[in-house]
């Protein structure tokens, strides 16, 4: 069957500059398609300064078939009223954007797992792609002081009122391309950007994926001929910091051997797409994701 998207057909990535953008770039490119990123011969780079703004992203989707959003307030700011607007404000005028391009035909969202559940500890959730995050929502907008303890909620927060937007705007408008949410948890994996650390310090505590997996997923969500308008999750295997490294000696408050996220993940159609479409033979290691993070440093 014919991809959704013919092979050599222009892509806009947002937040290529990323690390999970940026391996989005590349596996376009290693799956034979040009992107149009926010160079060598198969890309051109566009910047934008506000991206909440009304038309922000006209002029760079002019002429794209697909679109993979990535872009998002990484800031980690405990204000509320300094994040959870814009993002959805960014999704829903990228959205009105591509609205207007006839030749875009498939639009695939990365979102973060936080928009659908946050993990409890010690407590077994079921997680699946019917879920929405509403505690970190009402813990986001509780009143002031905003604290550093407030960070993480305010970010899922802004991702869980990014995709109701998302789905808001693909059931009323209707519009004329395929939009799909690619969730992932934490990606650890080796760095395009030689001596680049990624921080995600925060995050080892969950069950985090192959950066290039999810990359991959992105591209099979876009390409993928068979899906439909769907919330596709990225989650590996859940693991412990002392079971990396058991004679490491962590930081007090980083770890607790008591502590533990058993939550179930509905993460199959993920594992489906690629499987499919890369013949991927599985989630790897921490270790491994952890070993590539770092060769360059």
């Amino acid at each position: 069957m014919a991809p959704a998207i013919p092979k050599g057909s222009l892509v806009l990535v947002t937040g290529a500059n990323g690390h999970i953008g940026s391996r989005v770039a590349d596996q376009l490119r290693e799956a034979g398609y040009h992107e149009k990123k926010f160079g060598e011969e198969t890309f051109e780079l566009a910047t934008l300064e506000d991206m909440a703004k009304d038309g922000a992203f006209d002029e760079a989707i002019k002429g794209v078939s697909g679109v993979v959003h990535v872009a998002s307030n990484l800031t980690l700011d405990p204000d509320p009223n300094k994040v959870i607007s814009e993002v959805p404000a960014g999704v829903n005028g990228i959205l009105q954007s591509a609205a207007k391009e006839p030749s875009v035909k498939r639009f695939v969202f990365a979102y973060f797992s936080t928009a659908i559940a946050a993990p409890i500890p010690n407590e077994e959730l079921t997680i699946d792609k019917n879920g929405w995050n509403e505690a970190d929502v009402k813990a986001a907008w509780a009143p002031p002081p905003y604290d550093g303890d407030r960070k993480l909620a305010v970010h899922g927060s802004s991702k869980t009122e990014a995709e109701k937007v998302h789905w808001k705007f693909v059931k009323e408008q209707k519009p004329g391309f395929n939009a799909t949410s690619v969730l992932p948890n934490a990606n650890f994996g080796k760095i395009l950007a030689k001596g680049q650390l990624a921080r995600n310090i925060d995050a080892l505590k969950n069950s985090p994926p192959h950066v290039q997996d999810t990359a991959r997923l992105h591209v099979a969500a876009l390409i993928n001929p068979e899906g439909q308008n769907e919330r596709i999750l990225a989650f590996a295997e859940p693991y412990y910091a002392k079971k990396l490294r058991p004679d490491q000696n962590f930081l007090e408050d980083f770890v607790d051997d008591n502590v533990r996220d058993i939550s179930k993940v509905s993460n199959g159609r993920g594992a489906e797409l690629l499987k499919k479409d890369f013949g991927w033979p599985g989630w790897p290691s921490l270790r491994e994701s952890l070993r590539l993070n770092i060769e360059d440093l």
